[in-house]
């Protein structure tokens, strides 16, 4: 199972960013995924996640801003990240997890996002 992300990239406090994570090896549609973030000196944080169902949760500093959806078609999930600010600077880490039949939990190779004032 492989997990495969871009999106990342420099952009000003305002701006906007898409966040994408493609999965492959994997059922992908029975797959819980999401993205999480590690800012520098601070522990890695789920950012928003969307179950196999479509349900999806989001933190509460993104929340209005950030919308998560998938494609199961394309095996992916993308993040459309709007309002940017610098507190969303950060390396941000796809992760899918199958509970049923057998448990699976891989995680990408991360995206630096930078956010400048």
């Amino acid at each position: 199972v492989q997990l495969q992300a871009s999106g990342g990239g420099q952009v000003q406090a305002g701006g906007s960013l898409r966040l994408s994570c493609t999965a492959s090896g994997v059922i992908f549609r029975i797959a819980t995924v999401a993205w999480h973030r590690q800012a520098p000196g601070k522990q890695r944080a789920l950012v928003a996640s969307i179950t196999a169902g479509g349900l999806t949760n989001y933190a509460d500093s993104v929340k209005g801003r950030f919308t998560l959806y998938r494609e199961n078609g394309k095996n992916s999930i993308y993040l459309h990240m709007n309002s940017l600010d610098v507190e969303d600077t950060a390396v941000y880490y796809c992760n899918l997890v199958i509970t049923y039949p057998k448990r699976v939990d891989v995680w990408g190779q991360g995206t630096l996002v930078t956010v400048s004032s």
